[in-house]
């Protein structure tokens, strides 16, 4: 949320303001006090021209929290609520599990829309024709059933896109076939937004127009976000340990001492940072940890052996060859360790995996131009590129 500013909670949900959400605000009060000024006073026009701005970020904040609170009801954290130029957005951590929840949050946003354009004709229906109120309260209503109407377009990121990938996703059984559907329609009516929009200014003047260029660039930019979050999101899944994980770890003779081991290993690989296994008569003895030799009393390096501190494998974080490339990150964010140990199905260790390495081996199945010098960052560092959070975007495709 760098750049946003919180201006409170919402059922526990943090309600943050994006800056571009001031001008919007700015726009909607200028538009809405010109309407009103023929008829009312400046004052008046201005004040219920700013009120009505607010009101109508009130219907979209509660039409968000209507997605936000069905999706709390399954299960899901809502990280926050964001109000910007294009509207609101809500953040939720992951999705649901089966289609019908997602159907059920989805519909739940033009629901509350709809609700509020109910509310809001139904007190119009009793308010005097001529009065502030009446105008109020009929440009509200008027106003959530647009939003109702306009978010139920079957694209991608809005909400009757989730409504299409639902559906595609009960029909096919696959919720990336129902958001690659979603996001197709939402590319293709973005696309055709912009040309509409575009086409009306140079065509007609119009300037207004440039609302639906701005709505369709919106509406593409982020239904190709979506169609390229879920190629990596079936990358994760099709990808295993076996395919990221590299041989750069040393096996060593758990009968060494812990003098001989320093000086044949430590001394000369103090740039390798690799791991070292201890074995012997066949058998993996468990990881030796160089940090554990200086719990060891220097004046008995002499005689004390590898194997009387090494981890057993059974002690330390591994995963299998089959393993998943997302239940592999997930193991790495909540145990929030740097490196994993793969074993084979013998129990052997085949491999080791690390934040690099699971980078490397999505750059190279997906295409993606991510320098080596950059893998070796993330390993020295175990942190992803700030363009690719792959933890979050694991955690989101949990089942």
């Amino acid at each position: 949320m760098q750049g946003n500013w919180r201006i409170g909670s919402l059922f526990g949900i943090p309600l943050f303001l994006d800056p571009s959400w001031f001008f919007i605000l700015a726009f909607v009060t200028i538009i809405n006090a010109l309407d009103l000024y023929p008829n009312f006073g400046l004052a008046s026009a201005w004040s219920t021209g700013l009120l009505m701005a607010l009101l109508l970020f009130g219907s979209v904040v509660l039409h968000e929290l209507g997605h936000s609170l069905v999706a709390r009801s399954q299960g899901i954290k809502v990280n926050s609520i964001t109000l910007f130029v294009f509207g609101g957005v809500a953040s939720i951590e992951r999705e649901s599990k089966t289609p019908g929840e997602a159907f059920q949050v989805a519909i739940a946003g033009p629901a509350v829309s709809l609700t509020l354009f109910g509310l809001f004709s139904l007190l119009a229906g009793v308010l005097p024709s001529s009065g502030m109120g009446y105008v109020l309260a009929s440009d509200l209503a008027r106003i959530n059933m647009v939003l109702a109407i306009f978010n139920l377009i079957p694209g991608l990121p809005l909400d009757g896109g989730q409504v299409l990938k639902a559906a595609v996703w009960k029909l096919t059984g696959n919720r990336f076939r129902g958001v690659r559907w979603a996001a197709k329609t939402g590319k293709a009516l973005g696309g055709l937004g912009v040309v509409f929009g575009l086409g009306l200014v140079l065509l007609t003047g119009a300037w207004a127009a440039i609302w639906i260029a701005l709505i369709g660039g919106f509406v593409y930019r982020n239904a190709t976000a979506y169609d390229r979050i879920t190629t990596l999101q079936e990358a994760l899944l099709q990808l295993t340990a076996l395919d990221a994980m590299t041989r750069e770890f040393r096996v060593v003779d758990a009968k060494l001492t812990l003098r001989s081991f320093a000086d044949e290993y430590i001394l000369t690989d103090l740039q390798t940072l690799m791991p070292y296994y201890a074995a012997s008569d066949g058998r993996y003895r468990g990881l030796v940890g160089i940090e554990d030799l200086q719990f060891v009393e220097r004046s008995l390096w002499e005689t004390q052996t590898l194997e009387s501190i090494a981890h057993p494998l059974s002690e330390i974080p591994t995963v299998e060859e089959k393993t998943s490339l997302l239940d592999v990150i997930n193991n790495l964010e909540v145990g929030q360790i740097n490196r994993l140990t793969v074993l084979s199905p013998a129990g052997a260790v085949a491999g080791v995996i690390d934040r690099g390495d699971i980078v490397r081996a999505i750059a190279t199945k997906l295409s993606l131009p991510i320098a080596e010098a950059e893998i070796k960052r993330i390993k020295a560092e175990g942190s992803y590129p700030p363009g690719l959070q792959l933890e979050a975007i694991a955690k989101a495709t949990l089942p």
